[in-house]
Formats: structure tokens, sequence, C-alpha cells
């Protein structure tokens, strides 16, 4: 039976491979534009007496083709000086007949005639004067069209940052969008329209948008048709904490490992500084083949093929349910019915991660064979996983995987679960009255220490992540793609386990920390917004270096049992 589940397996990876093959060519890197905040650069602008658009020309050589206007507020052009605003009681006083508990405005004529018409508000004139009965100064209040104008005829990719707001009229005669936009980038934390008029906001939007990495906006799925840029940019306060050169690398990185085509920048204090940020990116693009261009949305169509995949994940679950020791087809259903109930459309792509790591521990103990073996197992889970999981709303992160948290927890517990001997209540009484021992507890605290610090710190925003950690991975991402550490430390326990004379319930405790790291490169590719080539080389660097960690581990203790034992 178990043969004919591998053979099963076998078969499936062929057409769930052949499934990959759209989204491996939708997740051709580039071509990225550098994009310049437009506010953020004017004072520059002011600062040498020049216009935008001819500060901008001066970072085009340094690969800035793109910039972005965010919308202003009404208080914004009364700082401009484009207009005046006082209160009705303030006009009451000069002697005109305002209304005072209202709010007036005045200044350039195509201004007022825009926002005479922005709002679903009552207006009124009064000469010059153009009255609302809610105070307007933080609504939102165009963009100065006349520079986005230049800047596409100048050739830049222009960018526009419209605000949401519950009073603005959504009417496609106004320039919420400018016909000249490449894109939008919503401003704020939702997006244009939300909760309520979303429909409206879709029919003012012609051109694709932007997903921020790590600034979720409620509605912005609503506008998915338009096509989806990915868009990276740093707080401007955390970028003035980092180096040019460290700021640099953290948008390559986006670019080159996460798929970002906008890269969205603020220039530094010191123009030096900016000179040198773009110059370090665009030496860190070449570096990496992605070229700087106009980017469009990459379009993905999932192949039927990937049903095939099913085939194999059932398989798996069959092999589990014939490997465990005791109620392993129990455990296969209550999996398979934690899958659909908690996944739904993703269940089969959650059986893969929960299932595969583990298939590999099931066998026998057979030196480095054995960890083979788990790697084997483990990437046939990986083409499962990414085969049912791949669709157009997980790669552009608009759908978040389902059970991230469950791909390390689960795998460890049900590999700890297998080494339960057939006669297990026998095996239970022996391990209630064996008498405890300082060194074992010491080991099993450090091994729920490990667990609980496996779990806390995923992600780069993880609340526990050492500093040293964080200096070693900008280290190894500047020579290569970047390893987990989870999967590095889960390799080089396989080694010091099956080839190592421990106890029995030492080498159990190792592989139990060993699967942690086999559970994480599944775990690695349910993050489905980074491109499949990255997760790939990814895994096979932490297994080359967690091995060879592992070898050289393997020869220290030896060495030290031998000084040891004299």
């Amino acid at each position: 039976m178990k043969r004919l589940l591998n053979l099963l397996i076998l078969l499936a990876l062929a057409p769930s491979l052949l499934a990959l093959l759209p989204r491996l060519r939708a997740e051709h890197p580039g071509p990225v534009v550098l994009l310049m905040d437009a506010e953020a650069l004017r004072e520059e602008a002011r600062a040498q007496g020049k216009d935008l658009l001819a500060v901008l020309e001066a970072y085009r050589p340094l690969g800035v083709e793109g910039i972005a206007f965010p919308e202003r507020f009404v208080k914004d052009w009364v700082a401009q000086g484009a207009l005046l605003y006082r209160t009705g009681r303030e006009l009451l006083e000069a002697g005109l007949p305002a209304k005072p508990s209202w709010y007036y405005l005045k200044g350039e004529a195509w201004l007022l005639d825009l926002l005479a018409q922005a709002y679903d508000l009552p207006t009124e004139r009064l000469g010059p004067w153009l009255g609302f009965p809610l105070d307007v100064q933080a609504f939102p209040a165009f963009y100065p069209l006349s520079e986005i104008q230049a800047a596409k005829e100048a050739g830049f990719f222009v960018a526009v940052r419209p605000i949401n707001q519950r009073y603005r009229r959504l009417d496609p005669s106004l320039p919420i969008v400018p016909k000249e936009a490449d894109a939008v980038v919503f401003a704020g934390l939702e997006a244009l329209g939300y909760p309520y008029r979303l429909e409206e906001a879709r029919e003012l939007i012609p051109v694709p948008v932007a997903l921020i990495e790590g600034t979720p906006q409620p509605g912005l799925a609503a506008f998915r048709d338009k096509g989806i840029l990915r868009l990276f940019s740093l707080r401007y306060e955390w970028q003035l904490t980092l180096t040019p050169e460290e700021a640099a690398d953290k948008y390559v990185l986006a670019a080159r490992e996460r798929g970002h085509q906008l890269l969205y920048l603020r220039p530094y204090p010191y123009r030096q500084d900016t000179e040198r940020l773009l110059q370090r990116i665009q030496e860190g693009l070449k570096a990496s083949h992605i070229p700087l261009g106009h980017p469009q949305p990459r379009a993905f169509t999932p192949s039927p093929l990937h049903l095939a995949a099913w085939v194999g994940v059932l398989a798996g679950l069959g092999l589990l349910a014939l490997g465990l020791p005791v109620h392993g087809p129990l455990v296969a259903l209550l999996l398979l019915l934690l899958a659909l109930g908690y996944a739904g459309g993703q269940a089969g792509a959650l059986l893969a991660a929960l299932v595969f790591p583990v298939l590999g521990f099931l066998g026998p103990r057979n030196g480095l064979w054995m960890w083979l073996r788990t790697l084997g197992y483990a990437l046939a889970g990986v083409v499962f996983l990414s085969a049912l999981g791949s669709t157009p709303a997980t790669l552009l992160g608009l759908q978040a995987f389902k059970g991230v948290s469950l791909t390390l927890l689960v795998p460890p517990l049900l590999v700890a679960f297998s080494f339960l001997e057939r006669h297990y209540k026998e095996a239970l009484t022996r391990l209630f009255f064996h008498p405890l021992r300082l060194g074992e507890v010491a080991l099993a605290a450090l091994a729920l220490l490990l667990l609980a610090l496996a779990l806390l710190r995923r992600g780069n925003d993880a609340p526990v992540v050492p500093e040293l950690e964080l200096k070693l991975r900008s280290l190894l991402q500047d020579v290569m793609v970047r390893p987990r550490f989870k999967e590095v430390f889960g390799h080089a326990l396989f080694p010091l386990a099956l080839l190592l004379p421990w106890p029995k319930w030492v080498q159990n405790g190792l592989l139990f920390l060993a699967a942690l790291g086999v559970a994480s490169i599944l775990n690695t590719f349910s993050h489905f917004h980074t491109p499949l080539a990255i997760s790939f080389f990814r895994v096979v660097n932490g297994a080359l270096l967690g091995l060879s960690l592992g070898l050289l581990g393997v020869m220290l203790v030896r060495r030290l049992r031998a000084w040891w034992l004299g």
C-alpha cells in the first residue's frame, strides 16, 4: 500500500510542476520604477529656487523615472498662498454678510471652482469668497495639476495619491485621478470610497493601483481588476536612522525577493546622501538583473493542472495514516477536517504544509539517507502547496495563507507523536515512573524554549529577533538568497541526531527540533508573494549550509567526547 501511495505522489508531481509554469512566467523580475515623493522633494526645490520638475530632472541620471503626487488638503493650499481662509465671524467684522458659523475661502479661480463641486455640502458665494458650513481645512483638495501635466510631458511615470473622505463627491468630472496618472497609490489607511462607495470609486480609476508593503488598506481588493502593482517604501523616520547604503539594500531586496515594482523614495536632508541612496539602488538592481522602466501589472491565470496536486496531497495523508504507530487513520481524518473547516479553498495547500514535513520521519533512521528522504518529501509537499495555493490574490498579497502558524506548530507535534510505541500505554507508564534527572529537565526546557522562539519570531517584524541574527541576515543577503535560520538550524541537527551514539530519548529530542526546520520549508513557500525561484534558492541554501554546519558539529562532538573520556 505504501508503495502505491508513493507512486501516486510521484505521478502527481509532473502535472503539479507544469501547473506552476504560469506563475513562474508572471514572476519575472522588473521592470521597476523609482518614484520620488513630490511633496518631500518640494522643499529641496524651494531651497534651490527651482521648480519641482527641474529638481526631478537632476535625479533622472540616477535612475529616478517616476514621481508621486500626494493629494493636498485645503490647508496646504492656504499655507502655499493659493487660498485665503477666514471664518464667517471674521468676514462679518469686515462688513460682509457672512454666516458666522461658516468658513470661507478665496483665491485662485480654477481651484475654487473645483472646491465648489468637491464635497457633498451646501456652499454659498459671497463675492470672491466660497463658503462651507464645515471647517474644510483638513478636506482633500486635488493636486497641482500643471506640475502633473509637465511631469507627464517630460516622460515621467506619474502616480497620484487620492485621499478617502466621507464628504468628498466621487464625480468623474473632478480630477480625483487626473488623466495623466499611470498608477494610483491610495493615501492613508483605506482605499478611495471605502466602505460604502467602492463601486463609485472604481469608476474613477482607469489605471493600476498599488498594494503598499506593510500597510493594509481596507477596500483595496475591490480594485483588483484594475491591476495591482506592489509598492515598497520606508517610513521616513526609520529611513533617517539608516545610512543611504542600508536603506538602498532594503529597496533592492524588496524588488529582488518580494517582487515589488514601485520603489517609493523620499530624499535625505542632504542631497549627497540622496545621491548615495540612488546610486546604490541602481547598482543593486543592475547586479540582480532587474531593469528600470514603467511597470505593468503581472497577469496570472492558474492552470487547471493544479487540481492534480490533490492526488499527491491525499496520497501523502494516506502515508501519514499508515506511518503513525498509534491511531494513524484517526489523526489523518482530523487533519483533513481541520484543513477543510479552517482553510476552506486553501485546504489542499494547508494539508500539504501539515503532512509532508512529517513523512520523512516515519521511516527507518538510516543516517543521512533519512535526512535526504525527509527533504525529498518536504520538496514534494512544496510543489503541491504551491500548485494549490498560487492564485492572483495570494501572489499579490491580497489574500493571506490561512494557517501560517499551524505550519510551524502541527508538523513537529506530529513528529513527536510518531515517537510513541504501538504499546503506548506501557511506554507512557514507564515514562511516568521514569526518575527525572537535572540534565533531562534542562534539555526538555531548552526544546520548549526553541519551539516557542520559532513561533514568536515569524517574519521580519517579530517581537523576538536577536540583534546578532539581524546582522547575520544582512550579511547573508548581500552574498546569497538568505536562508531562514530555522531551516539552517533544523538541517544541522540531522547529522548530530543520526551520526552520534545518543540514547534514544536524546535522539528523539534532536529530531523533534529538526522537524521545526523541515516545517519551515513549507512555511517558506506559504508566503506566496515571494517569487518561487527565491523561495527555492532560500531552501537549497538553508539545506546546504545547515548540513555543512551539522557535519562540522559531528566532528567537534566526537573530538570533545574523545577528550572527555580520556
